[in-house]
């Protein structure tokens, strides 16, 4: 049976319990005056033709990414390219402008891919598709085939539609990765077969558990059981098939591994034509990496100078009690949703407080820390920070956008320095705004995380620029992160690096998004300032909000214009 891509997006965005037909025009929301409707709408119908065929198209979760389909796909890109250009933009409001620069950064994407990235031709894990937990970002992190098995938009236990649905797609990731191995015949670049193997481990332990009714899945909603009660023998077998097909696969990347020569940065150039014209990122790669070493100097400056600070206080101790551990996260839960509603620094919703307390922390013992549960274990604030990422998921599926173009996630991860910028921005415009006043040593954490952000970050553009391998990067990666907490052999190090590696500008994005945050605070604040108003922090981030999950240069120009007199 042929499948249309529309039917398999569903999967896509149910993670935002966002039907497919949210792509479609909406005259009633949509951002435009009925001069200019005709015109806008075209964009939207163009949107939503875009959309159902920018992905190879699929046959029972078989999709092909075959040299001869992706030349399809690149003399498919040229007419919507056409059709993109044709459309008459004059009168058109901002936000409207807004819009039109987000499709056509998609199709640079989608350029990009079919020129420079090619992940299916030379990148294994991109055919790692089956995903248990709901990604903290819009969407999934790093490029992976079409369709993504996500486990976790599924509803437990599984209905006779659902269970039939999932074995299909389950019982195509043998024939999916049989195809994988002869789109990737060509590749020769050396780290990303190198550590190509370990997703497909996961994945293998992941269907394992699946198979036994033992997995559980991080989602929007907390944690849940993927109940296979009244699993049926073709769904147990499908489950059984698809991860002797998925440790076959580890088995021959890594045996073919040791073959590769090659780099796997894209270069300066490539790497440049990116950040401009896909993540609309005003700093290329020389700016990105003069930038990064300033924030890394910064964090590790302003962490010796809190310790200089708090050299008369007794030090912080981590918790080593499972259950002080999870009574701290919960009191802690709840004081930060309180703080974010009464600065203003996140508009305040039932749906917002209940993102930040549905997403929990494990107690780790002291042998089994990585970076992170070493810095929740003496505190969780400083990550919980970060977990405003589930705010904005949360506000995507509760209040979408007006703009049918905006309340779906981009792709291509164009969403990056929105997203992780700005979770990461919280981090310390909350410990600036007086979170940790009562917990001095609460400060210090909060600069070893951004210490830790900008070196694996910097490391990552040099692993572009090809000036790096990744044992080198995360070498690097590890040695500035203060206090000993990250370990260049761990699975956390290995994980990020190559990630960054196989998606360009997301390394840095969680710095160059930051920055962003801070000039366009900066910005807004000198024109209300020039204008002789008054700068309301909780009115200019309610306004960044309402703008959605996309580039913050194309935000900044919204709130920017809304603040003119």
């Amino acid at each position: 049976m042929r499948t249309a891509i529309a039917g398999l997006m569903t999967l896509a965005v149910a993670r935002l319990a966002l039907p497919v037909s949210a792509l479609a025009a909406d005259p009633a929301s949509a951002p435009h005056s009925a001069a200019m409707l005709p015109q806008y709408m075209a964009l939207t119908v163009l949107f939503a033709d875009w959309r159902r065929t920018v992905q190879p198209l699929t046959t029972d979760g078989r999709s092909d990414y075959s040299p001869a389909a992706m030349q399809r796909r690149a003399e498919a890109l040229k007419g919507f390219r056409q059709r993109l250009a044709a459309i008459d933009r004059t009168g058109w409001p901002l936000s409207a402008n807004t819009d039109y620069q987000i499709v056509e950064a998609e199709m640079n994407g989608l350029d990009f891919d079919l020129r420079v990235l090619t992940p299916w031709a030379r990148d294994p894990t991109f055919y790692a598709t089956v995903f248990a937990d709901w990604s903290d970002v819009p969407a999934h992190e790093g490029p992976s085939a079409h369709p993504n098995l996500n486990l976790y938009a599924f509803k437990y236990p599984l209905n006779a539609a659902d269970q039939q649905q999932l074995t299909t797609l389950l019982a195509a990731v043998p024939a999916n990765l049989a195809d994988a191995k002869r789109n990737l015949a060509g590749s020769n670049a050396r780290d990303l077969w190198k550590y190509g193997s370990r997703a497909f481990h996961e994945q293998s332990e992941m269907l394992k558990k699946l198979g036994a009714g033992t997995l559980v899945m991080n989602t929007l909603d907390g944690r849940i059981p993927a109940d296979m009660t009244g699993a049926s023998p073709a769904l147990k077998k499908a489950i059984a098939d698809a991860k002797a097909a998925t440790d076959d696969f580890a088995a021959w990347v890594a045996a073919e591994a040791p073959k590769k020569t090659g780099a796997s940065g894209l270069g300066k150039a490539s790497y440049n034509w990116f950040v401009r014209h896909v993540e609309l990122l005003p700093w290329d790669w020389d700016a990105q990496v003069a930038l990064l070493r300033r924030e890394l100097d910064r964090s590790v400056a302003g962490m010796r100078l809190e310790e200089v600070r708090n050299r008369n206080l007794p030090p912080i101790a981590p918790l080593d009690d499972p259950k002080a551990f999870q009574a701290l996260v919960t009191a802690r839960q709840a004081k930060f949703s309180q703080f974010l509603a009464d600065t203003g620094l996140m508009p305040d919703a039932p749906w917002s407080r209940k993102a930040i307390a549905n997403q929990g922390m494990d107690y780790t013992p002291l042998a089994d820390r990585n970076f992170f549960s070493h810095v929740t274990a003496h505190d969780p604030w400083p990550l919980m920070s970060h977990f405003t990422h589930w705010i904005d998921l949360a506000r995507m599926r509760e209040t979408p956008h007006a703009s049918p173009i905006r309340r779906v996630p981009s792709l291509f991860s164009i969403y990056a320095n929105r997203s992780e910028g700005f979770a990461t921005a919280y981090e310390e415009l909350v410990m600036q705004a007086g979170l940790y006043d009562d917990i001095p040593h609460g400060r210090e954490l909060v600069y070893i995380m951004l210490a830790n952000r900008a070196a694996r970050g910097l490391a990552s553009l040099y692993v572009q620029a090809n000036e790096m391998n990744l044992e080198q990067a995360g070498q690097f990666h590890a040695q500035w992160t203060p206090r000993g907490w990250a370990d260049p052999n761990s699975r956390l190090v290995g994980f990020e690096q190559l990630l960054y590696a196989r998606q360009p500008g997301y390394g840095p994005s969680y710095v160059t998004g930051k920055m962003q945050l801070d000039h366009l605070l900066a910005t807004v604040s000198h024109a209300d300032e020039r204008a002789g108003r008054p700068f309301v922090m909780k009115d200019v981030m309610q306004k960044v909000m309402d703008a959605g999950i996309i580039p913050v240069a194309l935000i900044e120009a919204e709130v920017l214009a809304e603040s003119k007199p």
